[in-house]
This record gives C-alpha cells, structure tokens and sequence, in this order.
C-alpha cells in the first residue's frame, strides 16, 4: 500500500514538473516572440516600436479635407492629436499657427519637431504683399488707395487695359475698364491689377497652373517645386466672346473643368497615361511651342520670388529657437498668355488637398503630401523615433565625411589656415550651424524624391565648372547662400545627380 503511494506522489511530483516547465518554456516564447518585435540597440537597449505623433490643427477637421494627409501620415508611422498633447514629433496646421495657437508653444521647439508653416510666410501668400515683388512674371498692381494717382496716370498711358479688382482675400474678383473702379475707398484692402487679356486658351478655354512649391530653409534658403505634376484647372465656360460679367468665363473656381474633360487635351492624358504637366508639354510640342522655356520660366519665377522675401523670412523667424523647425507648402498659380509667357496670379498657403469635388486628384495629393514628408524628414528611415535617435545614428545617415567636397581641404595651407577662400567648404573652416545645414542639405537632396530644388539654382557640370573658377557672381551673397552655394556646385562637379 505504501509503495503505490510512494509511486502516486512520485507521478504528480513528476506531472507538477512538467507543468512547470510547460508554463515556463511557454513565458520564454511570449518574451521572444515580444522582442522580436522590438528593434535592439547595439549595447542591449530594447527601444519601444511606437509610432510618431502628428498634431494636427484644423478646424473642421471631421469634414475629411485632410484625410489624405491623415491617411499618408499613418502610411509612413504617424499617429495623430488634435490638442497638442504628449510629445509630438510633427505640427501640421491648417491656419498660420503663429497668429493662431500660443506664440509661446512654438518659440521653444524641440530639434527633432517639425511644423509645416514658416514665420512670414504671409510675405508671399498675401496677395498685396505679393503684387508689391516688383518682377517681369507679376501683372502691374496697384494698391487703393495709396497708388491711386499712378493708376490714374497708367490707365491715361494705356486706355485700352482692362483691370482686375481684388480683395486681399481668396475671394472677391472682377475685370473693369478705369472709369468703372471706385477710387476713393477709405481702407487699403483691396488692390488693382492688369488683366492678361490675352491668355493661351487650350479648346477655347482658359486654364491656370498650380505648381506645389516647398521652402525647406531660410538663410541659407533652399526652394524645391513637385515635378511630378501640376494641377491643371480649365475654366467652365469659352473664353470668347469674352463678357467680364461672366466670371465662369476667365475665373477658375471651385467647380472647374478637368483635363480628362478637354477636347484634344483629354486623348494626350486618358489614353497616354501621362501626368497632367506632361500632358501640357506634350499638347505644346505638338502645337510647336517652347514647353522647355515655359517650365524654365515658372521654375524661375518661383526661385526669384523667394530670393526677393527670404530677408522677410529671415526678420520674421528671429523670435524662435532655430529656424530648421520649419518647413512650408504652397501652391504657385500661373496663367500662360498666348506668347507662352507665364504669369504669376497668386500663391497659396495651405493648398487644397482635398479629391472630394474631383476624386481624380486624390493620387497626385498623396504623392505630394508623401514626397513632400520624405524630402523634409518628416517621414523617417530608420524605425527608432527621431527623439530618442543616437549620435551615431544620425551619422549613419550622414556624417562630416559626406559633405567634403573640395581636394584642396587636404593641402597643408588649409589645414594650416581657413584664410583662403579655396578653403571656405573644409571641414575645419565650416561653422558648427554650416556643417549642420550642409548635412541636411545632403539628406533633403537624397530623399526629394520627385521634388527638384529650384533654389540654390540647378546648374549643369559646365556652368558649374566656369562657376568654380570665377565666384564673382556670388559675391553679393550672404556668407550662409555663398556656402551653400559654393558646396552645391562643388557637388555638380563630382556628380551629375547633384547639379539639379
């Protein structure tokens, strides 16, 4: 009796072990199945797979005008707060969040956090502050009624222009003969400008062109422009006869008319499954136009815009922290007149992206907004949060090494002396905030994707090579331009890839 209770303890004994050790094979299965969804740290660290966070602030954001970017954003790590709570890596603000949210909530920004607005951005989507950029590609403006007396005198010069009268605004717009315009308003929010009157029209219609245009940089500056398209708006009715009573005639609004819906437009676009900007190039090359000197021209007038307010900019940012936190899209609207010349209507800050009214759009504003966070860093490479990221992992990206572009940083007078300005880009000349700008100039050029920088100005290898011996030219720059300058064509020199 004893013996077969001896073996009855002993078989539980055993069964109770085997439990165990079930209970523990199975808790050391969970734990490796739990690290092998963690990323590890060279020294053992275990970093926590989190996603980055996105504020959002828009008003009405239930309304889906921003589900792209929401939609993008989860695409590329994100999740999204609407309060600004918790450690956020990306500001996304409709408004201009420096009038709009506590001024305080943005002077003192992390390095790693990023918002998509720059101070002073309204210097070039203001539409009066705009027209005031003295340049060949804006139509004459006026203001009213601080310019009153020089319109009266251009509208005695030249009888036979036709004005269009603007608010300050987005909305408000019409075409009038001189003696048709009130000048004696008592408030300066509203300004006079010349109407193209002769607008290159595709099917008898008249169209615009919105070019999606990001500034990553301000002293030094840095301009990118979307090459993969362009949004192509055709107003919904003939231009001609034309009646300025009959804004559908020359105005583009919200209920445009879509490429796919042109005569003789349509064909090049549907059944060739080009972009819209190809498709534009495409249709001019087969009317014998210059589609090469129209696009150089836009890009051009977008580059000599920023130029002309990057000290606005640089005034405007001097109350924050460091102006690297920032980065903005716009959208350039242009006309083309029927010489093919290109005329700047108007910039827009926070641009429509939006394919409610036109489900046609909606894979062009995914891959801006995409190209547009891969260019500026926002969507990251490597998985481990941007805050919590090693010395050693943002030289893995890019390091002192990458950015050296001139032999001559190896002679002994370089090394002995930044004195000569053969030595200005070595490694032991550069500032400490010169390297640092250099490097993210590196890393926007490897990740821009389909964006291409119109500012420094692309060059090819022969102008940069005639740069290189005579710097005369750049002169005139500041110090950050002139590096920043001076690097990129030092780069075109060694690779062909850099020069554009």
């Amino acid at each position: 009796m004893g013996l077969i209770r001896r073996r009855t303890d002993t078989f539980f004994y055993l069964l109770f072990l085997c439990l165990l050790f079930g209970l523990m094979l199975t808790a050391f299965n969970v734990y490796e199945l739990s690290s092998m969804k963690n990323a590890e740290s060279g020294n053992g660290k275990v970093v926590d797979n989190q996603k980055y966070l996105a504020w959002i602030h828009a008003d009405h954001l239930n309304s889906g005008y921003l589900n792209h970017l929401i939609d993008v954003l989860d695409r590329v790590g994100y999740t999204y707060t609407t309060n600004g709570d918790g450690d956020w890596d990306l500001l996304w603000s409709h408004n201009y969040p420096f009038t709009d949210l506590a001024i305080t909530q943005l002077q003192k920004l992390k390095s790693y956090q990023k918002v998509n607005h720059f101070p002073g951005s309204g210097f070039i989507t203001n539409k009066a502050s705009l027209v005031s950029t003295h340049i060949p590609a804006i139509p004459l403006a006026f203001q009213i009624p601080k310019d009153k007396n020089a319109f009266l005198e251009e509208a005695k010069t030249h009888p036979e222009k036709l004005w269009v009268v603007k608010s300050n605004g987005h909305r408000g717009i019409a075409v009038k003969h001189p003696n048709e315009i009130e000048l004696d308003v008592t408030e300066s929010n509203s300004f006079i400008q010349e109407f193209i009157k002769n607008p290159l029209l595709i099917n008898g219609r008249m169209f615009d062109i919105g070019v999606y245009t990001v500034m990553t940089s301000v002293n030094p500056l840095r301009v990118y422009i979307f090459t993969a398209d362009v949004l192509i708006r055709f107003c919904t009715k003939d231009y001609h006869p034309f009646d300025a009573n009959d804004l559908k005639k020359y105005v583009v609004g919200d209920d445009y008319t879509p490429p796919r819906e042109i005569p003789g437009f349509k064909e090049i676009y549907l059944k060739g499954k080009f972009s819209r900007l190809e498709t534009l190039r495409l249709y001019l090359r087969k009317q014998g136009e210059d589609d090469t000197k129209m696009w150089n021209s836009i890009k051009n007038t977008i580059s000599e815009v920023y130029q002309l307010k990057e000290n606005n900019f640089i005034a405007a940012s001097a109350g924050f922290r460091s102006s690297r936190n920032f980065f903005e899209m716009v959208r350039f609207d242009f006309i083309l007149d029927d010489n093919l010349k290109a005329w700047l209507l108007e910039v827009n800050m926070s641009p429509n992206l939006s394919s409610a009214a036109h489900n046609h759009n909606k894979l062009m504003y995914e891959k801006v907004i995409f190209n547009l966070l891969t260019l500026t860093g926002v969507s990251h490479f490597t998985r481990k949060p941007t805050k919590d990221s090693s010395s050693e992992e943002f030289e893995m990206r890019v390091s002192d090494d990458d950015i050296q572009v001139n032999a001559v940083c190896a002679s002994e007078k370089c090394l002995k002396s930044c004195y000569s300005e053969e030595c200005e880009l070595c490694n032991s000349c550069l500032e400490k905030d010169e390297r640092e700008f250099l490097k993210m100039a590196y890393l926007e050029h490897l990740h821009r994707r389909t964006y291409r920088r119109v500012y420094p100005p692309p060059m090819t290898q022969e102008t940069a090579r005639a740069l290189s011996k005579d710097m005369t030219s750049l002169k005139t720059l500041s110090r950050p331009n002139h590096v920043m300058r001076t690097w990129f064509i030092h780069k075109c020199l060694h690779d062909a890839t850099w020069c554009s």
